[in-house]
């Protein structure tokens, strides 16, 4: 008997050690790439202790991931980029929604869902790009202007299939109403010089190669190219200055609904919206910190100051249907 005693107390003492040990580690499922998170987690690692295990892939098999694990998920936090595609996870039922008094002092509140399922982690401005050659800047003024018949000809566009052109459209949505975003975008793809881009790097360069002279990417792709050709005859303008601001979007994050270790994941994240993590995590993808307390780094910092538009980004899920169906209409492929 008292053998058996001192079995079951050092099985307690295995299943407590295990637990302790299980809560020293955080899993991430991730839709961004191992080089633009795996410094964060180092760095985070360093400082508490506490692995970070993560998984990488496309935001839509992560989620239907999550959503066949279920209670089952291994999974504690979940990173992706955009606010349509967090607001879709949030919809999904796969996110916690938090009150978290340290990522609501750090993070303002467009930036963040207004249940706390998810929080914005960097920035990334989806604005105006123009040829140095055949466009002078003060031609410019918004993304509306763009529809004008002076363009026509002139204009690339990414296709409407990628979630940065569609959380624009939410947001003209929001702004103008459908009829009068409609009309636009009608303008956008009567005035395209040719087919949409599969992705704004090949945009960049059928501006610089002379295929147009403007068209719409997120900075970081710029800031990419123009690091790989320092001569790239294109450059950024910010649109809407005089008026709403330029459409900005992000990165962001939230605990997931069956974390195993909810608190661990709560405490990672909010340590993600401290200054000592967001000049890292914006940092090695060219993006603006989250956190108004960060400077951007000095590559960033060169492109210029600019007014954001201050819509809520959450609205970018809120009316994503509703802007893809606009789009289809529009005839933007």
């Amino acid at each position: 008997m008292q053998a058996n005693k001192k079995i079951l107390a050092a099985l307690a003492l295995t299943t407590l050690a295990g637990t302790v040990q299980a809560a020293d580690e955080v899993v991430v499922y991730s839709a961004r790439i191992d080089e633009l998170i795996k410094p964060v987690f180092d760095q985070y690692t360093a400082k508490t202790g506490v692995k970070v295990k993560f998984i990488t892939d496309k935001e839509a098999p992560l989620l239907a991931r999550l959503k066949a694990e279920g209670e089952n998920t291994p999974a504690d936090l979940l990173i992706t980029v955009d606010a349509g595609n967090l607001w879709q996870a949030e919809q999904q039922g796969v996110l916690k929604p938090l009150k978290s008094p340290v990522i609501e002092a750090n993070i303002p509140s467009q930036y963040r869902s207004s249940t706390g399922a998810w929080t914005g982690l960097s920035l990334r401005a989806r604005t105006i790009v123009y040829s140095t050659e055949r466009v002078k800047p003060q031609e410019l003024s918004t993304y509306e202007a763009l529809a004008d018949k002076s363009w026509e000809g002139r204009l690339c566009l990414r296709t409407s299939k990628k979630v940065y052109n569609q959380s624009l459209t939410a947001t003209l949505i929001e702004t103008h109403g459908a009829a009068k975003t409609e009309q636009i975008i009608k303008g956008w793809v009567n005035n395209l010089a040719t087919d949409v881009f599969a992705d704004d790097t090949a945009l960049l360069q059928a501006i610089d190669a002379g295929q147009c002279d403007v068209g719409m990417v997120n900075t970081y792709y710029f800031g990419r190219l123009h690091k790989e050709k320092p001569d790239l005859k294109v450059k950024l303008f910010w649109p809407n200055q005089a008026d709403r601001g330029v459409h900005v979007n992000l990165s962001g994050a939230g605990v997931t609904q069956h974390a195993p270790h909810a608190a661990a994941a709560q405490q990672l994240l909010e340590w993600m919206t401290t200054p000592e993590a967001q000049g890292v995590f914006a940092g090695v993808n060219q993006e603006f910190p989250a956190n108004p307390q960060v400077a951007p780094s000095k590559e960033v910092a060169a492109w210029g100051s600019f007014k954001a538009d201050s819509i809520p980004v959450e609205v970018a899920g809120k009316r994503q249907a509703e802007a893809i169906k606009l789009m289809d209409r529009a005839g933007w492929n």
